[in-house]
């Protein structure tokens, strides 16, 4: 079990827009919060979330993933300027890239990220696509501890949603979506609040511990 008496010094890495990063920055501008966020980081120059994260007053750079040395250059090049911050804990929030197992495990159970479906059910892309192609009734999003294999690792927190009959992608990923808004500041709570456990592929709140992330959302049916 993890603990800790201070707020947690975070990064959200970012690729695009930042929604999801948006709201983390509301729920960590609270300082009750046990988690602040320190550094947004895109790699990709000229990403719209960092402009919205310098408007936040969160500093803000990009460290381009196209820059020499290839793919563990990126990943160095990244760390370095993850481990300059003293940062504790990231979260991916619409990081189009894949980790290798090196970033990964230097970073294990201090790296978060959001997956719009409920693992393992739609790893990858088009997650809302598929489900509809597969029938499906419920769908969701999930926050999970990421490890080396894409979109693994210890659940820490899922929300889902009823399918409707016209739902297209689009309307069933809004949905989602606003799901993902709800789920991630629960999750980024619990695991900045130390008060957790990590039992095979689930992430289980402490005894006692009043910060327990959602387990079902479903809005609007």
């Amino acid at each position: 079990m993890t603990t800790t008496s201070s707020r947690r010094r975070t990064a959200i890495l970012v690729s695009g827009r930042g929604s999801n990063m948006t709201a983390l920055l509301a729920a960590a501008a609270d300082p009750a919060f046990p988690a602040r966020i320190d550094v947004v980081i895109a790699n990709v120059p000229g990403a719209p979330a960092l402009e919205k994260a310098t408007a936040a007053g969160i500093e803000a750079l990009a460290v381009d993933h196209r820059g020499p040395g290839g793919r563990k250059a990126f990943e160095e090049r990244l760390d370095a300027e993850l481990r300059a911050r003293d940062i504790e804990l990231i979260c991916l929030a619409g990081f189009m890239r894949i980790l290798t197992p090196w970033f990964v495990d230097r970073w294990k159970d201090r790296l978060i990220n959001i997956h719009p479906a409920l693992l393992p059910a739609f790893k990858g892309l088009d997650t809302h696509a598929r489900a509809l192609a597969e029938g499906c009734r419920i769908h969701g999003a999930t926050v999970h501890f990421v490890r080396s294999e894409m979109d693994t690792g210890p659940v820490i927190a899922q929300g889902a949603v009823a399918v409707r009959q016209d739902d297209t992608p689009e309307t069933l990923g809004a949905r989602v979506l606003a799901v993902e808004h709800a789920i991630y500041p629960q999750a980024l709570r619990l695991v900045a609040s130390g008060a957790y456990e990590i039992n095979d592929m689930r992430v289980c709140a402490s005894e006692g511990e009043s910060t327990t992330p959602a387990a079902l959302i479903v809005p609007g049916g």
